[in-house]
C-alpha cells in the first residue's frame, strides 16, 4: 500500500525532472499507441523526434524549427506572466487571430504603396489588436467579476468568425478570382516578413520571440512589477496588503499576453501564412499553454519547450508524409505531454511513501 504525503516545501529537483519525465512518458505512450494502430513504434518516434534534426530531410526541417517555435515562444512568454499571477488567459488563439487581422489591415490599406513605415505600423497594429482583444476579459473580470477563463476562451470562436468574415468579405482579394482570402502579403515587399538570414528560418518573429524571453526574464526577476506578479500568485491576500491592486494586475497581464499573441499573429500572416483566410488560426494559442507549463513558466524553460513543441509539429508532418500517420498525431502528442506533465507535477508537492497497515 502506498500513499501521497505532502512535502514541507515544493521540491526543486522534481520541478526540473517532471518535464523530462513527461517527454519520456509521451514517447513511450505514443509508441504503444502507434503499435496498437499497426505502425512501427520505433520508426514513428524516430521520425518525429530525430529525423527533423538529423535525418535526410533535416536541411529543410531545421530552419522550420525556428519558424514554428517563434510564435509559440512569443505567446507562451505572455501567458506565463499571467499564469504566475493566477490570471488565466486561455484565449490567446483569439488574440493571435485578431492581431493578424489588424496587422494585415494596415498593409492592405496601404497597398500598393511602398515605404519603410508599413511593416513597423503592422507590428504596432497587430500588438494593439491582440491587446484590445485581451482587454475584453480583463474589463469584464474587473467590472463584473466574470471568469477570464470562460470569456477569453469564448472569444476565440468569435475571432474565428471575424476571420472568416474578413476572408470572404472586406479583406477578400479583388484579384483572387472569387476565392476567399486576402492578398498574399509575401508578394508585397513592404509588408512581408522574409527570412533575415538565408537558410536559417530566422525572421522578425524569431527576433521578437528572443526579445520577449529576455524581457520576461528581466520583468520577473528584476522589476517591481514582477515581484507583484509573483506575490499575487503565491499569496493574493499578502499582495493586497503590500499595495498590489488586483484590477491593475489583471489588466496588465491580460493586456500584455494579448499584445504578444497579436504580434505573433502578425508575424505569421506577414510571413509563413501569407494571407488572411478563414483558417488563419492554427492552434498556436492553445499549444502555447502547453509550452508555458512544460517550461515551468520560466523564460529559459519556455524557450526550450517551444523548440520541443515545434519539433513535434515538424516531426508530425514528416510522419504523415513518410509513414502515412494520421494528421491528429501532433495533437495527440501535445495532449499527452500536458497530461503526463500534470500527472508527474504531483511529485513536486507530494512524495510517495509506503503506508503501514496495522
Amino acid at each position: 500500500m502506498i500513499q501521497l504525503v505532502p512535502r514541507s516545501e515544493v521540491s526543486t529537483l522534481w520541478q526540473f525532472l517532471t518535464p523530462v519525465l513527461a517527454v519520456l512518458a509521451t514517447m513511450v505512450a505514443g509508441g504503444l499507441l502507434f503499435w496498437v494502430m499497426g505502425y512501427d513504434p520505433v520508426a514513428a518516434i524516430k521520425t518525429i523526434f530525430w529525423d527533423p534534426l538529423f535525418g535526410m530531410a533535416s536541411s529543410y526541417s531545421r530552419p522550420q524549427l525556428l519558424v514554428k517555435a517563434a510564435p509559440l515562444i512569443l505567446i507562451a512568454s505572455g501567458l506565463a506572466i499571467g499564469f504566475r499571477a493566477g490570471i488565466w488567459n486561455i484565449g490567446a488563439e483569439g488574440q493571435y487571430i485578431i492581431g493578424a487581422i489588424c496587422g494585415a489591415a494596415v498593409a492592405l490599406a496601404a497597398y500598393p504603396s511602398e515605404g519603410m513605415w508599413i511593416f513597423p505600423a503592422m507590428v504596432v497594429a497587430g500588438a494593439a489588436g491582440g491587446w484590445a482583444w485581451g482587454m475584453i476579459p480583463a474589463t469584464l473580470r474587473n467590472w463584473f467579476g466574470a471568469s477570464e477563463i470562460l470569456v477569453s476562451l469564448m472569444l476565440v470562436y468569435v475571432a474565428q468568425r471575424v476571420a472568416a468574415w474578413m476572408a470572404f468579405g472586406p479583406m477578400k482579394n479583388p484579384e483572387g478570382f472569387g476565392f476567399p482570402g486576402s492578398r498574399n502579403l509575401q508578394q508585397y515587399p513592404s509588408a512581408s516578413n522574409p527570412e533575415l538570414i538565408a537558410g536559417t528560418g530566422t525572421h522578425w518573429g524569431v527576433v521578437a520571440a528572443a526579445v520577449a524571453v529576455l524581457a520576461t526574464w528581466f520583468l520577473m526577476s528584476r522589476h517591481i512589477r514582477g515581484f507583484h506578479i509573483r506575490t499575487a500568485g503565491l499569496a493574493p491576500r499578502a499582495a493586497r496588503f503590500a499595495g498590489v491592486k488586483p484590477e491593475t494586475l489583471v489588466a496588465f497581464c491580460l493586456g500584455l499576453s494579448g499584445a504578444l499573441a497579436g504580434m505573433a499573429g502578425l508575424f505569421e500572416v506577414a510571413g509563413p501564412a501569407g494571407q488572411i483566410t478563414d483558417k488563419i488560426g492554427v492552434g498556436y494559442g492553445f499549444t502555447a499553454i502547453i509550452v508555458a507549463f512544460l517550461g515551468r513558466l520560466h523564460p529559459v524553460g519556455i524557450l526550450l519547450a517551444g523548440l520541443l513543441l515545434a519539433l513535434t509539429y515538424i516531426g508530425g508532418e514528416l510522419a504523415q508524409l513518410m509513414l502515412n500517420l494520421p494528421a491528429a498525431t501532433v495533437q495527440v502528442f501535445q495532449g499527452m505531454m500536458l497530461f503526463f506533465l500534470l500527472g508527474f507535477d504531483l511529485l513536486t508537492r507530494f512524495k510517495i511513501q509506503r503506508r503501514v497497515v496495522a
